[in-house]
């Protein structure tokens, strides 16, 4: 199932805020350096919206569970304010190079804080105060259920958790699919819509894009 009709792909594109050259370039080598990866980088138009999520709660603190090669850190670093940082959680030393030489040609690499361990190794290894103004979850499927109930607790009241690819190219609907990381999306597709601690709503944005706001 496409969930985005192939024939609307330029269209968004081109009516979304246009990718700059590092972004462009970023892009780039990530389609030529791992092909059969590109569906791990959002697109344009989606990190757009990340950077007017950014803006829109005013967040000074982010968290981002899997960084892959920096795309989306990069356009979400560029909306915080000066004195904002952003937490990156990632375990792969060479998709991260390429982030953060990117992250250096853009300006922001002072205001990201990459961490190559686990995510929630690095999540339960935050002092008990810590908490977040965004997060940003697009990492392994499996993990999902954990991470969001390891974030949740951190988030500051109106603060935002952003959940990627939550409609698994529709086979959230498709009573054959039955693979782990299927079913641990379908899980916390389920538990968010219950979750009295958020408002919550799905959008049907590429592969589905959960937004939920901290009550």
């Amino acid at each position: 199932m496409e969930i985005v009709n192939p024939a609307l792909d330029d269209y968004l594109i081109a009516h979304a805020t246009p990718a700059d050259d590092v972004l462009r370039d970023l892009a780039e080598e990530t389609r030529r350096s791992y092909p059969d990866l590109t569906s791990m980088q959002i697109t344009q138009d989606e990190g757009a919206l990340l950077a007017l999520l950014v803006g829109l709660t005013g967040a000074r603190r982010i968290i981002e569970i899997g960084t892959f090669t920096g795309y989306s850190a990069l356009c979400m670093a560029r909306a915080l304010p000066s004195d904002g940082t952003l937490l990156a959680c990632d375990v792969s030393e060479e998709w991260t190079s390429v982030a953060r030489r990117y992250w250096e040609r853009a300006g922001v690499a002072d205001r990201i804080d990459l961490r190559l361990a686990p995510a929630l190794e690095t999540i339960r290894s935050l002092p008990d105060e810590e908490t977040f103004d965004l997060a940003f979850i697009d990492a392994d499927k499996v993990g999902y259920p954990d991470y969001w109930q390891a974030l949740v607790p951190r988030m500051r009241r109106g603060g935002l958790l952003v959940l990627d690819n939550v409609l698994r190219s529709g086979k959230v609907v498709d009573p054959e699919a039955r693979d782990e990381a299927t079913e641990a999306i379908r899980r916390v597709n389920d538990t968010i819509a219950a979750d009295e601690r958020v408002e919550s709503v799905l959008l049907p944005v590429r592969d589905g894009v959960t937004l939920a706001r901290r009550r």
